[in-house]
């Protein structure tokens, strides 16, 4: 069977100007990265961009500067992306808010949005994961990421942490969620 290459092979012949392993690293990480954002723009917030646009976009623009990314280590490419989406689906959020609304307003109309302590409780909820994710090793900030962010197969996860078997995966992941739990509640 034929391994298929590394992220970081991929991401040095790509730099060197190598079309194919580009298209690789591409087709690679479109999936997990729809995947991920999958849900992270509100419905309000689209208009003729949705998000699997935004997901290709990053990537073009990724891919156009790949010169300047330094490979630091397993994970950090697929950290790197991730951030890119973050900030890109940022910026649309308030390219949306600046726009004035062309509605008809409706005064029977229920307010839909959050109130403000639902929407700190939210956002504490995420600075706190994000905090007990950044705590976490290496290894098992990448088996939380893989699983829960990207939902890879335990199969998926198994080859990319080197594991010798999904079942060893599927440990690794519980471990990692536990250790997640675990510093996630130091938080509070």
């Amino acid at each position: 069977m034929n391994q298929p290459d590394s992220t970081a092979s991929l991401l040095e012949r790509a730099r060197a100007g190598d079309q194919e392993a580009g298209d690789a690293l591409f087709a690679r990480y479109l999936v997990p990265l729809r995947r991920w954002a999958s849900g992270r723009l509100p419905g309000w917030a689209r208009d003729l961009t949705d998000t699997q646009d935004l997901v290709q976009d990053v990537l073009l623009q990724v891919f156009k500067k790949i010169g300047g990314f330094e490979h630091r280590g397993e994970g950090a490419f697929q950290a790197y992306l991730r951030q890119a989406l973050r900030n890109r689906l940022l910026n649309e959020l308030r390219r949306v808010q600046r726009r004035p609304s062309h509605a008809p307003l409706d005064s029977q109309e229920e307010d839909q949005a959050l109130s403000p302590l639902e929407q700190a409780v939210g956002r504490e909820g995420l600075e706190r994961y994000e905090y007990a994710l950044a705590a976490l090793r290496a290894e098992d900030r990448e088996a939380v990421v893989a699983r829960i962010e990207l939902g890879y197969s335990y199969p998926e996860i198994a080859q990319m942490l080197e594991k010798p078997s999904p079942d060893a995966a599927r440990m690794a992941v519980e471990r990692a969620l536990v250790r997640l739990a675990q510093e996630m509640s130091r938080g509070t």
